[in-house]
């Protein structure tokens, strides 16, 4: 028997409509991400980074590895997707063959949403090893990509702040 597709139609998409478009990331937001990935223990460790391919998530996931390279981490793969695609199911697989220590995402939501379901119904990808940008930590993304999804995941807000996603919610905090 085959699983059903984690794709999300366009009638659910639309449910949570209008979806803002990924938003250019902050000097602030950069450095509590790179400060997130050592408190959890990954300075200098292995990072898949997967981006959408508008030019705001293409110029964020290039000033974060330039910043983790220059930091003495290593690239395990970097891999981008488009907003709507057939099954994500190439690029999954890409983000995760490498093994990583962990992820970090830069993308607007509905890509990420998408995305984010092919890695969880499809590959032994871990939320709770994955870093995003504010564009990642959106409410509705959350509810979109469906329960225990995306429980786990952590970023940083724009403004330096530290957002989570516990059972279905985005929770910030000052990340102390």
């Amino acid at each position: 028997m085959n699983e059903p597709s984690p794709r999300l139609l366009p009638a659910a998409l639309s449910d949570y409509a209008p979806w803002p478009a990924a938003r250019p990331h902050t000097g602030r937001e950069l450095a509590r991400l790179l400060a997130l990935l050592e408190g959890a223990g990954f300075r200098g460790g292995s990072v898949a980074l997967g981006h959408g391919r508008d030019a705001t998530s293409k110029d964020t996931a290039e000033a974060f590895a330039d910043a983790w390279l220059s930091s003495g981490g290593r690239l395990a793969a970097v891999v981008d997707w488009p907003e709507d695609a057939a099954s994500w199911l190439r690029q999954a697989r890409r983000l995760t063959r490498p093994e990583p220590d962990a992820w970090v995402v830069a993308a607007a939501p509905v890509g990420w949403a998408q995305m984010s379901r092919r890695l969880r119904h499809s590959t032994d990808w871990d939320p709770r090893r994955t870093f995003g940008f504010a564009s990642a930590g959106d409410s509705r993304l959350v509810t979109a990509a469906g329960p225990g999804v995306l429980d786990g995941m952590c970023g940083a807000t724009a403004d330096g702040r530290v957002w989570t996603v516990r059972r279905g919610w985005v929770v910030e905090s000052d990340g102390e």
